[in-house]
């Protein structure tokens, strides 16, 4: 059986944790408790980059959430998860990108402006910027893939909700606002969403490290 090495709140490691559960594929989850289990040889022999998620099928061994789920949907090709035209193919993976490269790189911001007066002004227009782009790709379609699920949603779906919970608001982006009510009443997002305690716990954790960072900085 596939064995999923992952952390329940991590939102890279949601991304595959949601498309396992919306493919219906069987898996052995693995969870890492990211206090130094990542560090330890067992570990490092499956990711050198002491990143999860890391998926282990037979003697294949895939890092990248990416490219995880590029090859989750290639050989649990039903139900597909990726459109066949090659303008949306494009867009799926534009949206992927932007998720991965302008919003979740901002969570550290996000998390910095609790004991701040506030986001700054540059991390809420890129934010904005982000949004925009992504309502621009969604247009009057259910999803982002048209009206069924894409894998573009499974990666902005295991993001915004965090987001979200750490103050971004949706309320000059109502088509946005819409996909995500749609994709939150759906089973894996209830099954995968940490409850108020554990989403806590998570927040101070890493807000500790990135401390401890400046400092060493």
């Amino acid at each position: 059986m596939l064995k999923f090495y992952y952390h329940a709140i991590s939102p890279i490691s949601r991304r595959v944790w949601l498309g396992l559960l919306e493919k219906g594929i069987p898996f052995e989850p693995i969870i890492m408790n990211l206090k130094g289990e990542q560090f330890e040889p067992e570990f490092l022999s499956l990711n050198p980059f002491h990143h999860i998620p890391v998926v282990v099928d037979g003697e294949l061994r895939i890092i990248e959430s990416i490219a995880i789920l590029d090859y989750l949907e290639a050989k649990y090709s039903s139900p597909s998860l990726t459109p066949q035209e090659p303008d949306a193919i494009a867009k799926m993976r534009m949206v992927q990108m932007v998720i991965t490269n302008e919003l979740t790189t901002k969570i550290s911001a996000l998390l910095m402006a609790i004991d701040a007066p506030g986001i700054d002004i540059a991390t809420v227009r890129h934010i904005a910027t982000a949004f925009d782009f992504l309502t621009e790709q969604l247009g009057d379609s259910a999803y982002f893939g048209g009206d069924s699920l894409s894998l573009a949603d499974i990666t902005a779906g295991a993001l915004l909700p965090f987001q979200i919970r750490l103050g971004v608001e949706l309320k000059d982006h109502p088509k946005i606002a819409a996909w995500y009510e749609r994709i939150m009443a759906r089973e894996s997002w209830q099954q995968t969403e940490p409850d108020d305690d554990t989403f806590e716990a998570w927040k101070q954790s890493i807000l500790l490290m990135i401390k401890r960072r400046k400092k060493k900085a």
